[in-house]
């Protein structure tokens, strides 16, 4: 078994570089948390438990680990999978959790998986096309695809197709048969729309529906981030008293979306709310929100599990986090790919569309998930 895969901008190639890399960008997935309720969350008991929805249980099981094989036997000995996506970041390090750990499982029932992980730096459309173009000369048994930007990538995977080559899309953005794009399956998130709108009714309900929202973006045409800001915006529209002040985006940076979230803060001090709709968002816009000394005022909502910003949800500083189950995305990407391989179509024995699921995260929720990804003790 081997692979190759990108973290932080740099190639690693090892059969067990996973299991390290998790600790290199701060995560200990898999670490065996104790189940017990955690102290020390800020503000007073009384406030703690006014912001309550669901039980820490809720937030450990956010993430599947013991994700096992199911029954389908490979038709072959081994198996060269390439796979790209949107940009370097630890969200897609923790969907390459799940597909070592796919890998893993295989390689014991004497099945070598072989893969490469990559991305740029910095999304682009441009360089994926780039990358699946390069991927479609070197005899790969299955492309897959985390869509960098549907109207340009679509038409090169139905070239691909066109060409006999099997090409799937993974993670969090699709581009399905609704798009005209005729990829095989997708493994994934299924329901952005529904993450941004459940996470922006929460938002609503806390502030009284009432106030005046910027909403975060990420990567423009990214169907993950416009899907989840649709559901934002569709949510505020149905509130005469909301109204959005600024939709802005930050490229999938935390920087960046610091810097965003800092000036319209500076420009607009009635902003009552934020709806962050990717991982790196919710902690710049916490970041500036702290800045600016407008923690007890400003209702933060956001998607998945940077530690940062489940520190930030556990101080209060954030009140809601959509968590995706990455591992599960890798571990479920895997196991399509191999069936698409063997020639299996949608519907014998996988899903055209395997659904991943989101949990919504509050307060009382964010040490236990602390502890299980990140072995946060205290």
């Amino acid at each position: 078994m081997a692979c190759v895969w990108s973290l932080g901008g740099r190639l690693k190639r090892d059969v067990g570089i996973l299991a390290a890399s998790a600790v290199v960008f701060g995560c200990v997935w898999g670490f065996a948390g104790c189940g017990e309720k955690e102290d020390g969350a800020a503000g007073s008991e009384e406030d703690f438990y006014q912001d309550q929805r669901g039980e820490p249980e809720d937030a450990v099981n956010a993430v599947e680990f013991d994700r096992e094989l199911d029954g389908y036997q490979p038709l072959q000995e081994e198996y060269n999978f390439y796979f790209t996506y949107k940009l370097v970041h630890p969200w897609w390090d923790a969907v390459a959790l799940g597909i070592e750990e796919a890998a893993g499982q295989y390689a014991q029932k004497g099945i070598v998986i072989n893969y490469e992980y990559l991305a740029p730096v910095e999304a682009s459309a441009q360089d994926q096309i780039r990358r699946l173009s390069d991927a479609s000369l070197r005899g790969f048994d299955v492309i897959g695809v985390d869509v960098a930007d549907v109207e340009l990538i679509t038409p090169v995977i139905n070239g691909l197709i066109e060409d006999g080559l099997k090409v799937m899309t993974f993670s969090s953005s699709d581009a399905d048969r609704e798009d005209g794009c005729q990829r095989i399956a997708y493994v994934g998130n299924t329901h952005n729309y529904e993450d941004g709108a459940d996470l922006t009714e929460a938002l609503c309900e806390r502030l009284g529906y009432r106030g005046r929202i910027l909403v975060m973006v990420g990567t423009e045409g990214a169907p993950c981030h416009e899907e989840r800001a649709m559901g934002v915006q569709d949510v505020i529209a149905k509130y005469p008293d909301m109204e959005i002040a600024q939709i802005v985006y930050d490229g999938d940076s935390v920087e960046a979306a610091y810097e965003l979230a800092r000036d319209c803060l500076a420009g607009q001090e009635d902003i009552a709310g934020i709806a962050c709709c990717n991982m790196s968002n919710p902690v710049g816009a916490a970041r500036a929100v702290i800045e600016a000394g407008r923690e007890e005022d400003i209702v933060i909502v956001g998607m998945d599990h940077d530690q940062e910003a489940l520190r930030y949800l556990r101080d209060g500083v954030i009140y809601a986090l959509g968590v995706q189950d990455c591992y599960s995305i890798g571990f479920d990407t895997v196991q399509v790919a191999i069936k698409i391989a063997d020639g299996c179509l949608p519907g014998e024995a996988y899903p055209e569309k395997t659904q991943e699921k989101t949990t919504i995260i509050y307060r009382e929720g964010a040490p236990a998930l602390l502890r299980v990804l990140y072995g946060e003790l205290d």
